[in-house]
């Protein structure tokens, strides 16, 4: 609870990514007056859109899932009219399997006859319906939970690459329980993955809501259109950039929390504000810089860092390359989403996104758009090479399994040396650390992708949690 007479105080937020605005917006649309903090001179965290003459570079996700909640958001933003939804021709996706592209099959009758998996893959498949309910006792990797289920052969090929090629890790090190709740919970429930999934796509039916995959969308000119329409909404002074957040005082005998920070650039003095509520939206290694006076200690003693062990969470460097190239200097017909590559077939890239496909007005007229993705936690040091390294590599990938000749006539290379949190087997310590913090500190609240999932939905639902919560004290 927040002490009597301080309700009418602002209510921090700290992390101006995706998450952060969703929280901010969601508060100022409640009424509440918020200061949003943010160390660097931007907005919106890794989402990253860059229009260069008729080049579209998004420099961090290239789409996101338009959820019900998610186009609830853009409903009260307005934003309804100005998203992309993906064309019907990036509706395939690829993997590469013994050296070639094959098309990922999108419908049953489509895996009956598709070359990407054996017949003894495909019975498996077809068993794992019978698959009875268990609780296991203890946490698996994702790889091993996924095996027990459908085979090793579904791994390698299916769980594999979409684990590194969008989340950039490793299947062997993440938790099942903690990378993927949902089949967990389904495995509790149902036994088989399949029907749990059955069983979700009625629910959604019955909800009124499209029982398939959420549509894949975007903006005219990137998805950084969302995080500035966010921004835009929120009042005037409302955000403080180049924000070094320095320290965290918690209430006591009454008076309300206090924020100190600074604004290095700035070379103005330290700052300090009274806060009704805190809402932390920051990653791991933010967090364990924040000094934050444990309960117990007094004005006198120095300050601890309570997050400091979540600098030991894992996130994985990761390059994110985009080339241009002539129409006629690629083979194939880029008719999909992209292609991602399994870590058994040891090539140097995790996958390719199609961007120009994807969406219009992504590479002028005759010229087409891809992103190369390297790096992750199978192959860090790919991620940290030089610019012409890492050219020569990916140009010799692309022309294997595009057929792509000649060099690009545009290139833009965006590398992420911190990019996403792994949540690898024992992460439920990390998990304990946040909310040991929280019910130490009423009106401490945390969130967003350290803590509530990666995708682009989740931060945002993970903005929206934090405001509900930071209103119902």
């Amino acid at each position: 609870m927040n002490p009597a007479g301080n309700a009418s105080l602002p209510i921090a937020i700290i992390g101006g990514g995706i998450t952060g605005l969703a929280a901010a917006h969601r508060l100022v649309r409640q009424g509440k007056t918020v200061r949003l903090f943010e160390a660097s001179s931007r907005l919106g965290g890794s989402i990253r859109s860059e229009r260069d003459g008729d080049w579209l570079v998004e420099g961090g996700p290239n789409s996101l899932q338009q959820t019900p909640a998610v186009a609830a958001l853009l409903g009260e933003l307005d934003l309804e009219a100005a998203t992309l939804q993906a064309r019907p021709e990036a509706k395939n996706r690829y993997l590469v399997r013994n050296g070639r592209l094959v098309a990922v099959p999108a419908s049953p009758p489509a895996l009956l006859v598709s070359k990407l998996f054996s017949t003894g893959a495909k019975w498996r498949l077809l068993r794992e319906i019978f698959t009875r309910p268990r609780t296991r006792p203890a946490d698996v990797s994702l790889a091993a939970f996924v095996e027990s289920h459908f085979g090793r052969e579904w791994v390698d090929y299916g769980l594999s690459p979409f684990v590194s090629g969008v989340y950039a890790g490793d299947a062997e090190k993440l938790s099942a329980r903690h990378s993927f709740p949902s089949l967990w919970a389904m495995e509790q429930s149902h036994g088989s993955i399949i029907r749990g999934q059955i069983a979700a796509a009625k629910a959604r039916r019955a909800r009124g809501e499209p029982a398939g995959a959420a549509p894949i969308v975007s903006f005219a000119d990137g998805l950084e259109t969302l995080p500035r329409t966010l921004a835009a909404r929120l009042p005037a002074g409302s955000v403080e950039l180049h924000a070094r957040v320095t320290a965290l005082v918690p209430p006591s005998a009454g008076q309300p929390w206090q924020i100190q920070w600074t604004s290095p650039d700035s070379g103005s003095p330290p700052r300090s504000q009274l806060f009704s509520a805190v809402l932390l939206a920051l990653p791991a290694a933010a967090l364990a810089e924040l000094s934050l006076p444990s309960a117990a200690a007094s004005g006198s003693e120095p300050s601890d860092r309570p997050f400091a062990s979540l600098a030991d969470i894992e996130y994985p460097p990761v390059s994110s390359l985009f080339l241009g190239y002539r129409s006629d200097q690629i083979d194939h017909p880029l008719d999909g989403f992209g292609l991602l590559v399994p870590p058994l077939e040891r090539r140097s890239i995790m996958g390719v996104l199609f961007n120009s496909t994807l969406f219009p007005g992504r590479a002028p007229e005759d010229h087409v758009a891809l992103t190369v993705m390297t790096g992750g936690s199978r192959n860090p040091e790919l991620a940290r090479l030089t610019d012409e390294a890492l050219l020569a590599l990916v140009r010799d990938e692309l022309a294997a399994l595009l057929g792509v000749r000649g060099d690009p006539v545009f290139v833009r290379r965006t590398v992420w040396p911190h990019a996403i949190p792994q949540y690898t087997l024992g992460y439920e310590r990390f998990l304990e650390t946040m909310t040991r913090a929280e019910q130490a500190h009423p009106g401490l609240f945390i969130g967003g992708h350290v803590r509530d999932g990666i995708s682009l939905p989740a931060c945002i639902a993970a903005g929206e949690k934090l405001a509900a919560r930071s209103l119902s004290t």
